[in-house]
């Protein structure tokens, strides 16, 4: 198994924001929200991973460890503002929804997550990999 990159996670982040888009265009709600959260979800990983965690052992071993890892780290005391924390937060509830529950997201809810996905992402890319300055 390959190890995953800062890099290589933004650029699967960014592939999962525009299959999110086309999803929601073509009606499948719960396709678009499970993208978007996979987008975040990257995203956050990458940050995580730009920001210098000490161990890859500290991404977590469930998505909800990540989230709570992602948080101690960089929402709490670090860059990420609270409202993004909660936004990965929420798209994971989504997620869950759309995929696990055997119940469907509305469109509207749909597109809310499509569109706080793709600013999320924008955040984690201009936070950690913008700063080549």
């Amino acid at each position: 198994m390959q190890s995953k990159s800062a890099v290589s996670l933004l650029g699967k982040a960014t592939q999962a924001l525009t299959s999110a888009r086309v999803l929601l265009d073509l009606g499948d709600v719960d396709g678009a929200c499970n993208r978007a959260y996979y987008a975040m979800f990257d995203a956050a990983q990458a940050a995580l991973l730009m920001s210098g965690v000490p161990t890859p052992d500290a991404l977590g071993k469930t998505h909800r460890g990540f989230i709570n890892t992602f948080s101690a780290y960089l929402v709490k005391d670090g860059p990420v503002s609270k409202e993004l924390g909660r936004q990965l937060k929420r798209a994971e509830q989504m997620r869950l929804v759309a995929d696990d529950n055997g119940e469907s997201v509305m469109q509207t809810d749909a597109a809310r997550l499509v569109l706080s996905a793709e600013l999320f992402v924008n955040a984690m890319q201009s936070l950690f990999f913008n700063n080549t300055a």
